[in-house]
């Protein structure tokens, strides 16, 4: 992974087109949506795991330590208090800068086929 500890002391955001990198290296970076179920019915990353904020630490135990988490949500409010706590944790842990906002505006794409970002 092209992730260091300079990397993680540096800032705890990542920009999309990293974060799209680093999922489809071996192993694969592993992507978490922290939003609330309807908006991950909306769309979404193909690939994530969807763990709501208020469970986050509850399930932090079925999170693989050895792999780097990369946390998204709408607009990187949630995910950036997330990586707080897993940071806390031990994680290696980063936020993916603007959210799925950003993500979407750059031309990425979202599941299911046609997904979008659901408004609040």
């Amino acid at each position: 992974m092209c992730m260091s500890a300079q990397d993680s002391a540096a800032s705890i955001e990542v920009e999309p087109g990293r974060v799209a990198s680093w999922m489809v290296e071996s192993p694969p970076a592993q992507v978490i949506d922290v939003r609330e179920p309807y908006e991950r019915a909306a769309g979404y990353i193909e690939g994530s795991r969807h763990i709501e904020l208020v469970n986050l630490s509850a399930q932090a135990g079925s999170i693989e330590r050895e792999r780097p988490v990369i946390v998204y949500c709408r607009v990187g409010a949630r995910s950036a208090m997330a990586v707080k706590a897993l940071r806390g944790a031990g994680f290696e842990a980063y936020s993916m800068a603007g959210g799925l906002l950003r993500w979407d505006r750059e031309g990425r794409p979202l599941s299911p086929p046609g997904g979008e970002v659901a408004r609040h």
